[in-house]
């Protein structure tokens, strides 16, 4: 393991685009590692579930598959060429006097310079299509009182919500699988239970068409506070995008901005500026290059794998609907968003 230097690079990626050779930046983020295995764990119904990543060490770390993480970058050293030197590429090299402190005007160090092929003229960057709205600048005031309580109470116990969803389904066997272990008792530090719920909350939109009691569910997990733990956060924040993109179909505008509010809450939880910044630039940069799980798609498909497509699909729609529950991105606007929602639902129902 290394320390990561102060001038080091990040990306946020998610946990599912992980590949040997990247530099994870360990849990505490005082340290990095490269990876040298990633392998992919399901549960007991052959879903994705956990990352199992293998560090050059050999210690392993398990990372919820909707996670995102940080990955260092190398740094990029540049050094300007003189105009008109006359080298050519790979060749240049030079001595640098270095002075030191404590010496005489007459004593010098000759320290060699890296050394550093001349880059290529910069091209400017490409300008966005005109068609791809940027994204507004998002509201990241906590939620009012009064915007809360456009969310309605459960009726009953969260056990008697789940059992009433379960209820209106008694054919769906992943809703049945679900509900059994929900309605023993649901508590809400646990990242199993949570991510439970929010699966049955999807399953109930996405596969049975079931919009009303998918909210119900949703509604679970969308009024627990961002406590600053990402595994549980990454089913709570798979709610409120959900929960938002339901009201959005149904014409319910001002409950669906108070679910997007509320999942931008960790936005705004660092009081450093700085730090906000980075984060910021960060997060920017993960909604404008997000993972939407190309690459394993297209392989289930060319392998006739239609049980690993529609798993893929659905970790594609959850980050889509994320996507949207923010407003869309500075390369994706939210009409292209929702013309990609609806193929998703559309092949994932077929």
């Amino acid at each position: 393991m290394t320390q990561p230097p102060a001038a080091q690079h990040y990306s946020e990626r998610q946990a599912g685009a992980l590949q040997s050779g990247d530099h994870l930046i360990l849990p505490g983020g005082d340290t990095s590692a490269e990876l040298q295995a990633v392998d992919l764990e399901k549960d007991d119904f052959g879903s994705p579930a956990l990352i199992i990543a293998t560090l050059a060490d050999g210690m392993t770390l398990r990372i919820a598959v909707g996670s995102s993480v940080l990955v260092a970058e190398p740094p990029v050293i540049s050094q300007d060429r003189p105009a008109g030197d006359g080298q050519t590429p790979h060749t240049a090299a030079s001595l640098q006097l270095v002075k030191h402190p404590d010496e005489e005007d007459d004593g010098v160090t000759v320290a060699p310079a890296v050394v550093v092929p001349p880059l290529p003229p910069t091209l400017p960057a490409p300008a966005l299509r005109a068609n791809v709205p940027v994204s507004p600048a998002a509201d990241t005031s906590p939620a009012t009182e009064e915007e809360l309580a456009l969310i309605p109470e459960p009726e009953g116990t969260p056990e008697t919500v789940v059992q009433t969803a379960a209820e209106a389904h008694p054919d769906a066997e992943g809703v049945l699988l679900l509900s059994e272990r929900l309605v023993k008792g649901i508590n809400t530090k646990s990242g199993s239970c949570l991510k439970d719920l929010s699966d049955l909350a999807h399953e109930l939109f996405i596969l049975l068409k079931d919009p009303e009691n998918a909210l119900s569910v949703a509604d679970l997990l969308t009024v627990l506070p961002y406590d600053g733990n990402p595994g549980r956060w990454s089913s709570v924040e798979a709610a409120l995008a959900l929960s938002s993109y339901i009201c959005r179909q149904t014409g319910q505008e001002e409950r669906a901005d108070v679910y997007e509010k509320l999942l931008r809450a960790p936005d705004s939880q660092e009081s450093d500026p700085f730090k906000a910044r980075v984060n910021a630039r960060v997060r920017q940069r993960s909604l404008n290059e997000p993972n939407l799980y190309d690459k394993e798609i297209f392989r289930s498909i060319d392998n006739s794998n239609r049980e690993a497509e529609r798993e893929w699909r659905f970790l594609r729609l959850q980050a889509l609907l994320f996507l949207r529950a923010h407003g869309g991105s500075e390369t994706i606007g939210g009409p292209e968003l929702n013309r990609r929602i609806s193929n998703e639902l559309d092949a994932v129902r077929a």
